[in-house]
This record gives structure tokens, C-alpha cells and sequence, in this order.
């Protein structure tokens, strides 16, 4: 039998325990679990649990919702995974990606140095330049050499095309498997959220200046908004582009009949879709297939295949740029809002073979410093002094055409 300060002390504890286990907020986030939410054992990618945030579905079943996505902290933030409830279709998959388990393997087992295997999956974070920087190549065959704001600097040389001879280059950035830390996330009754942290310096010499990144994902059953920050923290003015990179499926598997609202008036013509280098001429989408401005969208149709650098962008009175993906077949729609006026280009990627639609909405066109093809143009690099940050915003909303 307890005694009266044995049975005080049991209560107490008790008490600690439940209001623990009732709050959402952890200094590290929830591991997500391998094969069902059920499962017990932790996925960690590259030293950090991935976070999956989830939302209670609604009792309306008339109306599409979202129900989780699923986060890699120790990946560069990459969003791997939105999961969705559909009306006639039920749970989706909003993005195409491989599961946890599959995601595990291939990121920390079949990557290659650079980290290019994120960019492969998901919708991973793009900083600080989205697209190709051209360069001389290093002996080493590592390293672009080019010049940034009159400054000679190195860039990682992770990219070429597939044909023989095909020129190295720099592409999507120096985050695509930096670790997060500072992870926070929460499950709560109107809105699921998730926050991490970079100190990325001078990404180990190949970026002017010092730059801090902040992501913070907030889930709604109604909308997905991804928040990427990036602050000057050095003595120097920080060049800055972002965007993400995500694959966006069509539910119905049927890319011909599926359609894309777009909103640009001009598109960038490149040298081949192989290096997908800009030629620096800009040209009118009106009376071309690559006009997407219509209300409604135009299809995609089954050949059309894209890898273009729009620009020129429409905006609704809000200031925003909207874009619409539609799947008649499925009677789903996905809207990806660009609430940052520095969004000044779409890059659309959809090989006609594939059941997705790759939109990255960015600051900047690609290969933004090369003013021999570019001239005065602006490109659309945000040029950040010390203190001074920058926001990226898109907000994700699905509905049904």
C-alpha cells in the first residue's frame, strides 16, 4: 500500500507525463515511420528522422483536402512527399516520389558527391541559384570556374547533358542535401507546421558573403504554404535566387488530356533540350503550343515535351502569379500560388513519357550571370546587403475543375 507522499509523487508524475504527451511541439521532430504511420521503426535521411505532418480529414467528402506531407530535414528541406484526399478517388499522391524506405536508399546510398539524387524526387529546395551556371571547366573535371558580381568563384560541376561531349555545369544550388537543424514541428487542430534552420556560410567558399536559410512549411486542410528565407549574414552583398523543384502527378496517369494554366507572356529559347542552355533570345508564347495563358489552361497533349524557362509573368490584383495544373480525367486540380513579387520565371519540365509536370516558380532566369548573352537584361537575382533578407512563398491549394 503507498504511502501518502509515495502516492503525491505518483500523481504528479502522471500529471507531467500527460500534459508532455499533449503538447505538439518537440526540439526534434516526430520520425516518420516505415511502410504505414503505424509502423514503429524511424526513417532518419542524412542524420535527421523525416517529419510527417498530418491533418484530420474532413467529413465532407465532397471536397478535395489535404491530409500530410513528409519532410526531409537532413536533406535540404526537400518536400518529399503531399498526401491528399480526392473525392472519387480517395487518398493520392500529390507529387511523385519513391517511399520513405526507397528514398532512404537512394539518397544516402546511390547519390553521387554533389547530391543530385534530391533534385531526382519530391520537391527539393533550390538556393541560392535555381538552374544552370555556365563556367570553364577545372582539370580536376570538379569545379566551374566563373565570375559572380566581379568576383572569380568555384561552383560545384554536377551536371552535363546526356549526349557525348555534353559541357559540364553548375546546377540547382548548394543545399540539396544540407542538414537542417533546429527542427520543430506541429501537429495542430487547425494547422500542421514544420520550421528548420541553416547556417550555410559561404557553402564552403563556392557563394559571396554568408547566408543563413530558414524553411517553415505550414499545412492547412485547405492549402500547403512553403517559406523559404534567406538572410545576408556577411560583410558583402549576397546574390540570391530561389525556387523548388517539385513533380506534380497527374492523378489520372493520362498526361495528353491533362491541361496547365501558366500565366507568361514570353518564353526563353535555349540551344537544345539536351544542355538546356539559354541562347539569351526571350520570344512571344502567342500562337505557339507553349501558350498556356488561356483561362482554363491549354492540354499538354501526348508529344509536347518541355524544358522552358517562362518569364514575363501575369499577375492577379493581389500581386500573385497563379498557376494551374488540371486533370479532367481525374476532376483535379492543383493551384501553385507565387506570392513573392521576386518570382520572375517558371521553369516547366514534362517529358511527354512521364505522369508528371515538374513547375519551379524562381527569381531567375537561367544561367542569370552570363551577360554575354544577356546583356543589361535583369535577370533576376536579388542582390541582398549585409542584414538584409529575402522571402520565397508559394502556397499550394487543390479544387476541382
Amino acid at each position: 500500500m503507498m504511502k501518502h507522499g509515495s502516492i503525491f509523487l505518483f500523481v504528479l508524475a502522471t500529471v507531467v507525463l500527460a500534459v508532455q504527451a499533449s503538447s505538439g511541439h518537440r526540439s526534434k521532430p516526430r520520425a516518420a515511420k516505415a511502410g504505414s504511420r503505424a509502423a514503429e521503426s524511424p526513417i532518419f535521411i542524412g542524420g535527421e528522422p523525416a517529419v510527417i505532418l498530418e491533418r484530420p480529414q474532413s467529413a465532407d467528402h465532397t471536397k478535395p483536402q489535404f491530409l500530410g506531407a513528409t519532410i526531409l530535414p537532413g536533406n535540404g528541406m526537400n518536400l518529399l512527399q503531399v498526401r491528399a484526399y480526392l473525392p472519387g478517388k480517395g487518398d493520392i499522391d500529390v507529387i511523385n516520389a519513391p517511399s520513405l524506405p526507397e528514398a532512404k536508399n537512394l539518397l544516402e546510398n546511390q547519390n553521387d558527391a554533389f547530391g543530385n539524387k534530391s533534385f531526382s524526387m519530391g520537391g527539393a529546395i533550390l538556393l541560392p541559384y535555381p538552374n544552370r551556371i555556365r563556367g570553364k571547366l577545372s582539370a580536376d573535371g570538379k569545379i566551374i570556374e566563373t565570375t559572380i558580381g566581379n568576383k572569380p568563384l568555384s561552383l560545384p560541376a554536377n551536371w552535363k547533358g546526356k549526349k557525348p561531349g555534353a559541357e559540364v555545369h553548375a546546377m540547382h544550388g548548394l543545399i540539396m542535401s544540407a542538414h537542417f537543424r533546429d527542427v520543430k514541428f506541429h501537429n495542430g487542430p487547425t494547422e500542421s507546421t514544420v520550421s528548420g534552420f541553416l547556417h550555410g556560410g559561404n557553402f564552403d567558399g563556392h557563394w559571396p558573403s554568408k547566408t543563413d536559410v530558414s524553411v517553415r512549411m505550414i499545412l492547412k486542410n485547405t492549402a500547403l504554404d512553403v517559406i523559404v528565407t534567406a538572410k545576408n549574414v556577411g560583410n558583402e552583398k549576397l546574390p540570391m535566387a530561389i525556387s523548388f523543384h517539385p513533380y506534380f502527378r497527374f492523378p489520372s496517369s493520362n498526361r495528353a488530356q491533362a491541361r496547365l494554366h501558366l500565366p507568361a507572356d514570353m518564353r526563353t529559347l535555349v540551344n537544345n533540350y539536351d544542355d538546356v542552355f539559354p541562347t539569351g533570345k526571350v520570344v512571344t508564347v502567342k500562337g505557339t503550343p507553349y501558350d498556356f495563358t488561356a483561362p482554363g489552361g491549354a492540354p499538354l497533349g501526348p508529344t509536347l515535351y518541355m524544358d522552358d524557362c517562362f518569364t514575363d509573368l501575369k499577375r492577379n490584383t493581389a500581386g500573385n502569379a497563379v498557376i494551374d495544373v488540371i486533370d479532367p480525367a481525374a476532376k483535379y486540380g492543383l493551384r501553385i500560388t507565387a506570392l513573392s513579387p521576386q518570382i520572375k520565371a517558371i521553369q516547366a519540365y514534362a517529358p511527354p513519357d512521364k505522369d508528371f509536370i515538374v513547375l519551379e516558380p524562381q527569381f531567375n532566369l537561367a544561367d542569370p550571370f552570363n551577360t554575354k548573352i544577356w546583356g543589361r537584361r535583369n535577370t533576376g537575382m536579388d542582390w541582398l546587403a549585409p542584414g538584409q533578407s529575402v522571402s520565397w512563398h508559394v502556397r499550394l491549394e487543390l479544387f476541382i475543375p
